[in-house]
């Protein structure tokens, strides 16, 4: 019984003591989670702050047809800059909602004043009068615009003796969100991460397999030691990575977007119907470009760090903070209010995501996306160079 306890403490001892003097395994394991899961909630918070807000100093461009006295002296006593608009210019106003060149019309009935007066006074036979408020729901400012313009006209509505008006009655669309701008909408904000998340995990264990798991085995040395030019061996096991990484996204790809509609309570051919519609060409030829481009980077990170690491152990535990590095900076570049300038799409995982959001929302800036590619498709060329000369190193390639 003692020599078994004894034997357990043995053990017990050695697989602590083997842990704990392994510096990148204590870095990796304990203090590496929890410090980047506090970094990425944190930017996280920070980032939807600015997905559902607008600036401080932002003035929302609001129209207003019959503008009663006394809202526009609440509106200005509030800081709200209203525009008079005619009764012949609503359609006008509303389709530059729906295209985001306005961000709210009000309508009040005529002699609206009047008629709230006369209701404060009267006890049967009155119909309150609808204010119709008119905002775009995929819109942070007009939704904005439209939450404080509400909130002003409900405290007034409070402040009377009797409910004498009321807003949005009725079945008219108030939301003047397009189906396109809907659909954008919706798969800019759930694609892009998603979908960087599959080009890199689905590179992930193949890559680490390739050279890492060779170099463990020692086959890697029978490739070196023939006629093959180590650039070509390097060329040719990102293309691979790169291929395969591109097969497991696809097919992941391709199962979210059959997963939307049931995530969205929606029939599959009115998403289908939609998708068909609403993106052609020129929106599957750059995504599919900067795809690529990210693949190929992606590709060529994982080898590098699966041809340093002397163990497939030891390169899944390099690949987890680059993984989790990309999914921070990826999750920055997915929010509104994100740096758009065409510097920032010099940076990795930054330039991809905000590159699907631009396509995926029908905004697309050709000088941002051509950055987006070049830059990537130059970082691969230098990770295929700096993978060459670890090739050529035989400390590196002959490492246990």
């Amino acid at each position: 019984m003692n020599h078994r306890k004894s034997g357990f403490y043995a053990i017990l001892k050695k697989e602590l003591y083997r842990f704990f003097t392994d510096k990148r395994t204590v870095v990796t394991t304990i203090i590496l989670p929890g410090l980047m899961i506090f970094i990425i909630y944190s930017f996280i918070g920070s980032a939807m702050q600015g997905f559902f807000s607008v600036s401080g100093d932002y003035a929302p461009t609001i129209s207003a047809v019959n503008l009663p006295d006394s809202i526009e002296a609440i509106g200005q006593a509030a800081g709200l800059q209203t525009y008079a608009a005619s009764e012949e210019s609503i359609e006008q106003v509303k389709q530059q909602i729906t295209n985001g060149e306005a961000d709210l019309l009000v309508v009040f009935p005529k002699d609206f004043d009047r008629t709230i007066a006369a209701r404060e006074s009267a006890s049967v036979g009155y119909a309150p009068p609808n204010v119709q408020i008119y905002y775009n729901s995929t819109s942070s400012e007009s939704n904005t615009a439209y939450g404080v313009f509400s909130g002003m006209l409900n405290a007034y509505l409070s402040s009377l003796d009797t409910p004498s008006f009321v807003i949005n009655q009725g079945s008219a669309a108030y939301d003047l969100v397009s189906e396109e701008n809907a659909t954008g909408f919706m798969l800019s904000s759930i694609l892009p991460l998603l979908i960087l998340i599959f080009l890199f995990t689905g590179g992930v264990g193949v890559g680490l397999e390739s050279i890492a798991g060779e170099k463990e085995r020692g086959t890697i040395a029978t490739l070196l030691v023939t006629t093959l030019k180590r650039q070509e061996l390097a060329l040719g096991k990102v293309v691979s990575l790169s291929c395969i990484a591109l097969l497991a996204a696809l097919s992941s790809f391709v199962g979210v977007l059959l997963s939307i509609p049931s995530l969205l309570g929606a029939s599959g051919s009115e998403i289908a119907g939609t998708a068909a519609t609403l993106y052609g060409v020129s929106e599957y030829l750059p995504l599919l470009a900067v795809i690529l481009s990210t693949c190929l980077l992606f590709a060529s990170l994982i080898s590098i760090l699966s041809a340093f690491a002397k163990s497939v152990r030891e390169a899944s535990t390099l690949v987890l903070p680059l993984m989790i590095l990309i999914m921070l900076v990826a999750v920055v570049g997915m929010f509104q209010g994100a740096q758009s300038g065409p510097l920032f799409f010099l940076i990795p995982a930054y330039n991809s995501v905000q590159s699907m959001v631009a396509i995926f929302s029908y905004s697309i800036v050709p000088l941002n996306l051509v950055i987006t590619i070049i830059s990537n498709l130059v970082l691969t060329g230098f990770c295929i160079f700096v993978l060459t000369r670890m090739f050529n190193s035989e400390r590196i390639i002959f490492s246990h």
